[in-house]
């Protein structure tokens, strides 16, 4: 076990993590409309550390006058400074006017600058939702229904706000979803949500579809509006990192280390009261309490131990990988990056051993507390199994898109190699989902040749393939398998076209 460099010994970090609080066990995504800049720390200070970011509730931690007193022990102050400008946050690293970054990865990824991460910070599990505008077209409900609304020539629009992971959302969708494309939406591009949520709400615009954060996500749904997609669905979509500048890890390691080391035992603090995080949120946000509990209750922050873990056991290079093929698909991106090459688990060694050594003192007492210090609260839980009726009458999401075709023996239903690859890559889109609200519909279908009873048959036998196949590969969804023979063709085809023998795979909401 490595020791601290700078500041308290463990012991006072141990002893102080358990007499004071002052966070939550789960924050809720929020970017604030107030342009409110924090008062510069005015202690006494030796070397002052700039970090860049914005509004963001998941950031007030560096914004905290607290988490400067803490940080002056290791003689060490920090600025923070809001800069929204994304590509400009990064410039400002890369050219020496910061020291730190904090940001989403997708945009770490799509502007890249000069510095590596260092720290992870949060993610959101239900703060970032896609939100489809229910109360003026009234047979809107999934992504698929959208494909009847562009089919009618209607003019149709998407608001989000630009640069946030409200965009990445949306690319996430045109990318993943095969009833939702970009390129059917006149797109309004706002500032922040608040914007977004008044052009949904405004009868005259034709917002079919709007990205929002809480509070208003909570406040559509309360007002009819179909809550499609959220984050909780994608839980480790949206991913807030600590991006520090390649002068400050090749020069000033102690510290940078002193800084993780004191931000992450203000995490480990918060782990047992929330009231005083909320009272800032309420602040900042000009927020009732009821909204305040809705910002809580949207976003996981990491522990040292669980950062640490993501970081050396790989989940992070395939986060990495993941999320650059979205933006590669996208166009934001020309390839994808070598992910262990961005990222650093060496500076965050003494808060993982801090936090190790408080784990092992609250154990017995605390259990609780302990697992959520390890990270084990956020572990996948083991699913209730759902009939398969229960499946087939769940609120359908959408049909992922199948990249490739998934192809059979002529009138068998062993899948052909090429069908294989093409699952083996869908699974891994599918494992993104979260198993605790997606179920999984594998439809079958075949075209018009032969008797309707064969092809029902066949079509089921095919889905069912897929279906194991599927679980074959770790899918460990709720799933049931369908076969509708020929009595669906695509519009457009004759039945006996052989377009017609496909595989859908549908997203349905569970435990709503």
């Amino acid at each position: 076990m490595s020791s601290r460099k700078g500041g308290p010994p463990p012991i006072v970090y141990i002893l102080g993590a358990l007499a004071v609080g002052f966070g939550a066990w789960k924050f809720k995504d929020l970017a604030f409309s107030s342009s409110k800049q924090p008062l510069p720390f005015s202690g006494g200070k030796t070397n002052e550390l700039v970090i860049l970011g914005d509004t963001f509730s998941g950031y007030s931690t560096f914004r905290s006058p607290e988490f400067n007193e803490e940080l002056e022990q290791s003689d060490l102050s920090l600025r923070f400074e809001n800069e929204f400008d994304q590509a400009e946050r990064a410039a400002r690293l890369e050219n020496g006017k910061a020291d730190l970054i904090v940001t989403t990865l997708d945009q770490y990824l799509k502007h890249d600058p000069e510095g590596k991460i260092v720290g992870l910070i949060d993610r959101t599990v239900g703060a970032d939702a896609v939100v489809l505008n229910t109360p003026k077209y009234a047979n809107l409900k999934s992504l698929n229904d959208l494909s009847q609304l562009v089919a009618q020539g209607q003019p149709l629009s998407l608001a989000y706000a630009a640069d946030t992971p409200s965009e990445y959302l949306a690319q996430v969708l045109d990318i993943r979803f095969d009833g939702f494309n970009l390129s059917d939406f006149d797109q309004l591009k706002v500032a922040e949500a608040s914007e977004a949520w008044q052009a949904l709400q405004d009868a005259s615009q034709n917002i079919a579809v709007a990205v929002l954060w809480e509070p208003f996500v909570s406040q559509a749904r309360e007002q009819g509006h179909t809550v499609v997609l959220s984050s909780n669905d994608a839980p480790n979509a949206i991913l807030d990192v600590i991006v520090a500048s390649d002068d400050l890890i090749q020069n000033d390691e102690e510290q940078l280390t002193n800084f993780l080391s004191t931000y992450y035992r203000r995490m480990d603090q918060a782990a047992r009261d929330n009231s005083q995080l909320k009272t800032l949120i309420q602040t900042d946000g000009d927020l009732s309490a009821p909204q305040a509990d809705l910002v809580l209750s949207g976003i996981d922050f990491f522990t040292s131990v669980e950062a640490g873990r993501w970081m050396g056991d790989g989940t992070l290079a395939k986060r990495i990988d993941a999320t650059a093929a979205i933006l590669v698909l996208s166009g934001q991106l020309s390839q994808v990056p070598q992910a262990n090459d961005l990222y650093s688990d060496r500076f965050i060694a003494d808060a993982v051993a801090n936090t190790q050594s408080l784990i092992q003192l609250v154990q017995a007492d605390d259990p609780e507390l302990a697992k959520f210090l390890t990270g084990e609260a956020n572990a996948p839980q083991p699913q209730a199994q759902l009939t398969p009726e229960a499946i087939q009458q769940s609120q359908p999401i959408g049909d992922l898109q199948v990249r490739g075709e998934v192809k059979f023996g002529t009138g068998s239903a062993a899948i052909a190699t090429e069908g294989q690859q093409t699952l083996t890559k869908l699974a891994a889109e599918i494992n993104e989902f979260n198993t605790e609200t997606i179920a999984i519909r594998v439809i079958g279908h075949t075209s018009k040749t032969g008797s309707a009873d064969l092809n029902q048959r066949l079509s089921q036998q095919r889905a069912e393939s897929v279906v194991q196949y599927l679980k074959g590969q770790s899918v460990n969804h709720n799933i049931v398998a369908e076969g509708k023979g020929f009595s669906q063709p695509l519009s457009g085809i004759p039945a006996n076209d052989a377009k017609n023998q496909r595989t859908e795979i549908r997203l349905v909401r569970i435990n709503q």
